[in-house]
């Protein structure tokens, strides 16, 4: 994977990641978060593209923003659990993965302008 990104959420000035990875081949996507046992506070994953997550075989559960074209939050999903589906969101380009939690803590919403940097 690339080298790790800061992601903020530039509509609440609040810093959601700060060492998240990118995965945007098809090796990397299709990988994702599987195997590992949780995401360290300031990780994530951005996920692009993509419109839709899964947590088969996932250890532990998330934060999920989904994100337009323009870096819009169409849709927030706080707590996505293992074994359950993300729902698949049709104007989604880009799926942030985060460590459960953080959309809470930053009041992170749908509408809110996230950049990764």
């Amino acid at each position: 994977m690339a080298a790790p990104v800061r992601i903020v959420n530039e509509t609440r000035s609040a810093v959601l990641a700060t060492e998240a990875e990118v995965a945007d081949s098809f090796w990397t996507r299709f990988r994702g978060l599987l195997g590992r046992t949780g995401l360290a506070e300031g990780g994530g994953l951005v996920i692009a593209p993509c419109s839709s997550v899964h947590m088969l075989g996932m250890r532990f559960a998330l934060d999920a923003l989904y994100l337009d074209t323009d870096g819009a939050v169409v849709r927030s999903v706080p707590n996505l659990r293992p074994n359950r589906l993300g729902p698949l969101v049709r104007r989604t380009r880009t799926v942030i993965e985060l460590p459960a939690g953080t959309i809470a803590a930053t009041g992170t919403a749908e509408g809110d302008r996230i950049t990764v940097k």
